[in-house]
């Protein structure tokens, strides 16, 4: 399984702002915890997203290609 290295928490939240959506909502839709998603993005777990959950953010947030690559940085 790949994961999303470095995340720019500054455009994703911005981004959450954009759609007046929340983390809590995000996780909610993506099937996660919300407090399992805050740790993933903020990487207090040692755990970050799966491309699976980048994947999906990016469906639900409407991302653009563009956009991908500013937000999710993947190794």
């Amino acid at each position: 399984m790949r994961w999303v290295k470095i995340i720019n928490t500054l455009k994703l939240k911005a981004k959450l702002k954009e759609k007046n959506m929340t983390q809590e909502e995000l996780a909610a839709k993506i099937g996660i915890n919300a407090s399992t998603l805050n740790q993933k993005l903020n990487n207090t777990i040692g755990e970050t997203l799966t491309i699976e959950e980048a994947t999906k953010m990016s469906t639900i947030l409407d991302i653009s290609k563009e956009e991908r690559i500013q937000i999710f940085f993947v190794d």
